[in-house]
């Protein structure tokens, strides 16, 4: 009918209505599909991919994701390995009346059974120990909680609200929503090796964070256990709050969200160093159809600690959906000391190298059963600018089985 013709964005914006209708469980004022890990925003238009249920005076939400593969990491610092990275989290929301809300999640993971003490192998990854030891070329796994938090929210006035979120474990106001709630990175199995200069703190043994939101700006500050969590992967680590961090969040349409965040983190790697960690990132998520989308994710990050070191990173991660098709690709650039590598001049323990990685990936949908998706793909990674003892020209590759809920409708 004549005047009824509507553009692939403006359908692909109705297909998400329902879910951007759901109010958030940070924030009565922003759609759930603004709300990413943590406090943080990522793009309204974002799909979500979980279940949702609800009763007469609850809503829930479940989602997760896991990834059966196998990895080779080349050259003579590789491995190989076979594993499946997961992550599982449940939601609960309540509205106490048209006002108040308060929420609840939980955060799992299975990684310390499925990956062993040590993780996985990543070359150039650094991070966190095994057997007192720093891991090097391995990812660490994530601990069985990883997320245990409350959240309070109270709409002050049209447009403006503040909130209160307490987590044992949780996530500070610092840097983007964590790797695994990206929408830019879902196809990836891996850890970005820029990870413990953007968003490591994804997982905290407590944290207490205050916000103040008025449209599409938030400003948020945490009081933290800067000490990364320890070796034992199912206790609750020992309570501290003597880190702290700031961060405000843009989101200047519903396809972008902008943030920049300081913080000041006590002795996280416990080697006795206080570092100073300020990051600034920029997603973009486009809806060219109801089952087309790309999202773009850039994040800047700096570690610097007064007397020692200042290292930079940048992140480009990008990925295309299509069709029960998902395209990805992230770039690397990271500084990290030769120490952390293992490959440290006696005469300079501070002396740097500058890391380079690309990796390009695909999955397929190879069926949809029990409001599951299962997707079928793998990845190569190649590199640049290594060290001479990671060998001339290492490549990496994975066959991957990933695992996740639908797109919710």
């Amino acid at each position: 009918m004549e005047g009824m013709d509507m553009d692939s964005t403006a359908m692909a914006q109705m297909g998400n209505m329902g879910q951007m209708d759901m109010p958030g469980g940070v924030l009565l004022t922003v759609p759930m599909s603004q709300e990413g890990s943590g406090t943080s925003w990522q793009p309204a238009v974002s799909p979500l991919y979980m279940k949702e249920y609800d009763t007469d005076d609850w809503s829930y939400m479940l989602h997760g994701a896991i990834f059966p593969r196998f990895t080779h990491q080349g050259g003579p610092r590789g491995d190989h390995q076979i594993d499946a990275p997961n992550w599982i989290m449940g939601m609960a929301q309540h509205l106490l009346d048209d006002n108040d809300e308060i929420s609840f999640r939980i955060m799992m993971s299975l990684d310390r059974l499925t990956e062993g003490g040590d993780g996985y192998p990543l070359l150039l990854q650094t991070g966190e120990t095994w057997d007192g030891s720093p891991l090097i070329d391995r990812q660490h796994p994530h601990d069985f909680l990883s997320e245990v938090s409350a959240i309070f929210n109270h709409k002050l006035a049209q447009g403006l609200a503040g909130f209160a979120y307490l987590g044992y474990p949780g996530e500070p106001a610092l840097g983007p929503p964590a790797f695994m709630h990206r929408l830019s990175a879902m196809g990836d199995p891996d850890a970005p090796i820029s990870h413990h200069w953007q968003d490591a703190t994804h997982i905290t043994f407590g944290v207490a964070t205050l916000g103040l939101a008025y449209k599409q700006i938030k400003l948020e500050g945490s009081i933290f256990n800067g000490r990364e969590p320890d070796e034992n992967r199912f206790n609750f680590d020992t309570l501290r709050l003597d880190s702290y961090s700031g961060r405000v969040s843009y989101n200047p349409s519903r396809e972008m969200a902008l943030q920049a965040s300081t913080s000041f983190i006590n002795n996280p790697e416990g080697d006795g160093i206080d570092v100073h960690r300020t990051t600034a990132s920029m997603i973009h998520t486009h809806m060219f159809d109801v089952n087309e989308w790309q999202s773009t994710t850039f994040v800047w990050g700096e570690n610097y600690s007064p007397d020692h070191f200042r290292l930079e990173s940048a992140l480009f991660e990008t990925a295309y959906s299509f069709s029960e098709n998902l395209l990805y690709l992230r770039l690397e650039y990271v500084e990290k000391l030769e120490t952390e590598l293992g490959i440290a001049d006696s005469l300079n323990p501070y002396a740097k190298v500058q890391l380079n990685e690309c990796t390009i990936g695909y999955n397929g949908t190879m069926k949809k059963l029990g409001g599951l998706d299962f997707n079928l793909g793998g990845q190569l990674t190649l590199y640049s600018s290594l060290p001479t003892q990671y060998g001339s020209s290492p490549v990496s590759y994975e066959l991957v089985l990933s695992i996740h809920p639908e797109e919710m409708k």
